[in-house]
């Protein structure tokens, strides 16, 4: 037997094929096999689901009864009808060496908790917005995600949802298959066709939805890490949208939300001038380029305060400029009286980590 010089594959020589020909070369294919299995390790934008490690959380690490539509996870979001339930969103931390997949050592885990079960649904998901409903239309997908139940064995459908946006056609949902959960970490994969969009209107903020959705009006708790959609029959080794880069993978995520604060005290998020005793107007320069200029704006805890020192003042309001870009945002903010006008300040948040400042582009 010699092996090949680039991937050490076992390869039959004369000898070899006369005795174990059959063996040899089906040891050759297995090989082959592994490798080329293994070829997308790596790839940045084999997997079109973002943070679907669930490493980044600008938002929060723990949501409590989040209203239907809210973003979670960064680029998760929850959505569910009915009434009565309560719903429990946390980030959870694997202990080191316990993912659940050798080769990728996953920080974060996304924990959904039901404690009460509620009545009157019909859908309650987990799902991800993928930009632009073009996004794998007339292909066939593969949807991998590891997952585990605390107890019983509750069924995932999973669904890729085509959404042509404002204006655009009526959507079009594809069921591509179900996971039913154990009590361990598992890897479960669905395989489907996504319908072509061939005739189809296309509007505003299309997408293509991918959901997992979970049975209506039960108590449950299960476990979700590593999340991945891509093109073909198999699910490959998981990887990042970007490759692996923590650094890209953020980048990513800030596309759609960026968010300053939360981590010190008195932390930064911009500068600007006094219109009035009232008003500041405050330019943030983002690190992303943003899908859009900003929509909403949520935040709290903020001042202000003069460039170098003077009085700290509360922030009541912040509102999103019109002479905004999707680099460089500039916001109102008000507070109840005391500024001068054509003064240089600073927004920042007031002596508190809680203090943060968002910016959303989403979906």
């Amino acid at each position: 037997m010699a092996t090949s010089p680039n991937y050490a594959w076992a390869e039959p020589d004369n000898s070899s094929l006369v005795k174990n020909g059959a063996q040899d070369i089906r040891a050759l294919g297995d090989a082959i096999d592994t490798s080329v299995w293994n070829v997308g390790y790596g790839q940045a934008g084999k997997n079109k689901i973002i943070n679907g490690d669930m490493n980044i959380w600008q938002r929060g690490t723990s949501f409590s009864n989040p209203v239907t539509a809210s973003y979670i996870c960064d680029r998760f979001q929850i959505a569910y009808n009915g009434t009565g339930a309560t719903r429990t969103i946390t980030r959870e931390t694997f202990t080191p060496a316990a993912a659940p997949v050798a080769g990728y050592e996953g920080q974060y885990f996304l924990r959904y908790a039901r404690t009460v079960a509620g009545s009157g649904a019909t859908f309650d998901r987990i799902s991800q917005l993928i930009e632009d409903v073009r996004t794998f239309a007339g292909q066939t997908i593969t949807v991998s995600f590891w997952a585990k139940a605390n107890s019983g064995t509750p069924v995932l459908t999973i669904r890729a949802a085509q959404i042509f946006g404002g204006g655009g056609s009526a959507d079009v949902n594809t069921d591509l298959g179900t996971a039913t959960l154990s009590t361990s970490w598992a890897r479960y994969s669905v395989t489907g066709a996504i319908p072509s969009i061939s005739g189809k209107t296309i509007g505003t903020n299309s997408n293509l939805n991918i959901q997992l959705r979970t049975p209506v009006d039960t108590i449950q708790t299960f476990d979700i890490w590593g999340v991945q959609a891509e093109y073909g029959s198999y699910a490959t080794p998981f990887q990042t949208a970007s490759g692996g880069s923590p650094q890209a993978e953020l980048a990513a995520c800030q596309r759609y939300y960026w968010r300053a604060g939360g981590t010190t005290a008195y932390e930064l998020a911009g500068q600007g001038t006094g219109q009035s005793t009232t008003v500041t107007g405050i330019q943030i320069p983002l690190p992303s380029t943003m899908r859009i200029i900003p929509t909403a704006v949520d935040y709290a805890t903020l001042a202000v305060q003069p460039y170098g020192t003077g009085t700290i003042t509360s922030v009541s309001s912040v509102a999103i400029d019109s002479v905004s870009s999707k680099n460089l945002v500039t916001v109102v903010a008000t507070v109840a009286s005391g500024l001068t006008q054509g003064q240089v300040y600073r927004l920042f948040t007031n002596n508190s980590t809680s203090g943060y400042i968002g910016l959303s582009a989403e979906l």
